[in-house]
């Protein structure tokens, strides 16, 4: 058995794959992050083939069963994804995940992603059995005191040298909300860039209210608000935001959104798939609207815009940054234009 902290994970998959990885624990983006890199590691040495399960209370075990006696198509190398969205697989999957490791098959990856165990869970026997035969990752939510360090690290990973009094500010300002801290660090570095940062530094860009006004600008274009999107959007251009970090809070809802959307459209129900991605309770009706509004292909023509947005703002492209946002929100918001009074 392999028991490995998170931060252990990248060098134990430099030495080779195991047959399978659990990753388990109710930390979001750390256990998206371990899942991410079993991926990549594992596309890197051959392993082109997907399947994708998601264990919920009416899965058939016996698809899990079937997907591993049968041979890849072209035989290629193979992940078995299989996601446990409550940590209890019942009966027939404690039965069908101790036969699995039992007999684990050639050429395949078993990547068990799973909620966070409960204590009676962690001794049963097909967690056992799931440990002896790979690498289990349980990920643990950071204390508050180890906050700053672990900011620190991501941000050194970025080249960022900051302060410990400017660490200490960004860890108050999240309150032990990893995604949050991770949004912040990004935003750090698409404003700042890598170097030294100090209290002051950090103090003006963080806590700005024109982070709070980028939010507005994204909820406003969800909720089909056209009019006031680009009331907003005139305001954030007003007050010197620079047009990376508008793009950036409009090109990360829209990633999540297309990725909600997949999801619906592959049959998971809506309220699953809002509640497994931890949307706030009183943002579900605007995301349920909105997936409603946005369908298929124009998720993709929106992710298309965005890129051409950045390759703009980087001077790739030719184009005015603000026209292209303001283009970008309309769409968003479900307009192609808006009255000439009512330009940026």
């Amino acid at each position: 058995m392999t028991q490995l902290r998170a931060d252990q994970l990248a060098r134990q998959l430099a030495g080779g794959l195991s047959p399978v990885y659990f990753i388990h624990g109710d930390e979001p983006l750390l256990v998206g992050e371990c899942a991410d890199a079993v991926r990549s590691a594992a596309r890197q040495q051959g392993f082109s083939d997907r399947q994708v399960f998601s264990a919920d209370s009416g899965f058939d075990w016996n698809r899990l069963v079937a997907a591993s006696d049968s041979l890849s198509l072209f035989s290629e190398r193979r992940i078995l994804e299989l996601r446990l969205p409550t940590g209890k697989p019942g009966r027939d999957g404690a039965k069908a995940l101790c036969a699995y490791a039992g007999r684990l098959p050639d050429d395949t990856v078993l990547l068990l992603i799973s909620a966070k165990l409960e204590a009676a869970a962690r001794r049963s026997k097909w967690v056992q059995a799931l440990d002896r035969a790979g690498v289990s990752v349980p990920v643990w939510p950071v204390e508050t005191a180890d906050l700053p360090a672990w900011i620190d690290r991501r941000m050194r990973a970025h080249k960022m040298l900051a302060s410990r009094d400017a660490l200490q500010l960004i860890a108050d300002r999240v309150e032990g909300n990893l995604l949050a801290a991770a949004q912040e660090i990004e935003k750090l570095y698409l404003l700042q860039g890598p170097g030294p940062l100090d209290l002051d530094n950090v103090a003006e860009l963080v806590a700005d209210s024109a982070r709070f006004d980028i939010f507005t600008l994204v909820d406003a274009a969800l909720a089909g608000d056209a009019v006031y999107a680009q009331r907003v959007l005139t305001g954030l251009r007003a007050e010197g935001v620079e047009p990376v970090l508008v793009l950036w809070a409009l090109s990360r809802e829209i990633r999540a959104l297309a990725s909600m959307a997949r999801a619906v459209k592959g049959g998971m129900p809506l309220g699953r798939v809002l509640a497994e991605r931890r949307v706030w309770e009183k943002r579900k009706p605007l995301i349920g609207g909105v997936l409603q509004r946005i369908r298929g292909r124009q998720w993709w023509l929106l992710l298309q815009r965005c890129a051409l947005l950045d390759r703009v703002i980087k001077g790739r492209a030719p184009g005015s940054a603000w026209d292209e946002l303001l283009q970008l929100t309309l769409r968003i918001a479900g307009v192609t234009s808006l009255p000439v009074s009512a330009g940026i």
